[in-house]
């Protein structure tokens, strides 16, 4: 990779050739697997679905809807191609930087199956090559909004993992890519394909773009608290690979401000995200639960403060579990804010 540093020469790490590629179904199936990253594919799962649901609710609460959304085939399927069109994607991005990190990873994360030799570079850039293809293909075939939203993530994605561009070398640039795509791109695109696949529904458009509608208060709200709360995943998430960053002089905020000041600027932000999100309920959105949407986010906050107090900073392993239970409490947004939406 052009943009390691020659430092490299000096670090232990084993030859990728003494691992041979697997071959049967079933250890192929769980080297893809974490080829994938679950945790991102969990992640984007979640999204799918809880947007969907966010699109449904809200449409019928609105005055102005032309009639209530049902749960027809071609809405499911329209769920269902949005699910594999972005589990593409995801993998094309996950599966891109882990190209481009195979001696770094060797280091940081040395389980994932390009750094065991489980899989060959040529079978990543393979995988890499036909989700990202699929994304685009499947996404162009079921609507513009998607198609952009795939687009514009795959684009940034590519910007973050490729030479000679490479912005995961720049601590600023790095947070921008992850929280712009996770927070805002995403949640903005998912809902505005899903309304626009509901209103195709009841007016008979058939592809053309319908006038751009009102995002309601509600859909800003969860993508501000997930925008945010990607920065607190963004900037954690370098704590466990300091080792490996500091050896390829890889930037990150965690070596330039330390690791315990980075472990608490996040619980700080993400504090601040559920704080802000209880305040919006009670203040401004009109389409949820609010006593729910209120309690949920309080014991989340509360969770988070007492996991937080069992972190030892020197200690990788606890590092890594808390970085899974942030993440978890990512994956719990999805599900408490369309449960708030609908409970309303």
């Amino acid at each position: 990779m052009s943009q390691i540093s020659s430092q490299k020469s000096s670090v232990p790490q084993s030859n990728p050739s003494d691992a041979k590629p697997v071959q049967q179904t079933g250890s192929w199936l769980y080297a893809f697997w974490k080829f994938s990253r679950p945790h991102t594919i969990i992640g984007t799962s979640l999204s799918v679905l809880g947007l969907y649901l966010v699109a449904i609710m809200l449409r019928i609460a609105g005055a102005n809807a032309l009639s209530p959304p049902n749960l027809s085939g071609t809405h499911l399927l329209q769920l269902l191609g949005a699910w594999i069109s972005c589990l593409c994607g995801n993998i094309y991005i996950v599966g891109l930087n882990q190209l481009e990190d195979i001696e770094i990873d060797r280091i940081n994360k040395p389980h994932l199956p390009l750094a065991t030799g489980e899989f060959s570079p040529q079978q990543g850039k393979i995988i890499v090559s036909v989700t990202g293809i699929l994304a685009l293909l499947l996404a162009g075939f079921l609507g513009p909004f998607l198609f952009g939203m795939v687009g514009i993530s795959l684009a940034i994605g590519t910007a973050y993992s490729l030479p000679p561009i490479r912005l995961k070398r720049f601590p600023f640039w790095a947070a921008i890519c992850i929280f712009s795509v996770r927070g805002a791109i995403v949640n903005l695109g998912l809902f505005l394909h899903f309304s626009w696949v509901f209103q195709n529904k009841v007016t008979g458009s058939t592809g053309k773009l319908p006038v751009p509608q009102e995002i309601p208060a509600e859909v800003w709200a969860l993508t501000l608290f997930i925008l945010v709360f990607t920065v607190a995943i963004a900037i954690f998430k370098d704590i466990p690979d300091m080792e490996g960053d500091r050896l390829y002089n890889i930037s990150t905020f965690t070596l330039k401000l330390g690791a315990t000041a980075v472990f608490n600027l996040t619980l700080w932000v993400i504090a601040i995200c559920y704080l802000g999100i209880a305040i919006a309920g009670l203040l401004w959105l009109t389409s949820v639960n609010t006593v729910f949407l209120v309690t949920t986010h309080l014991v989340a906050l509360g969770l988070m403060g007492w996991r937080s107090r069992c972190v030892d900073l020197q200690d990788k392993g606890a590092i890594a579990s808390f970085y899974q239970f942030i993440w978890k409490l990512f994956f719990l947004e999805y599900l408490i804010f369309p449960a708030a939406c609908l409970w309303h």
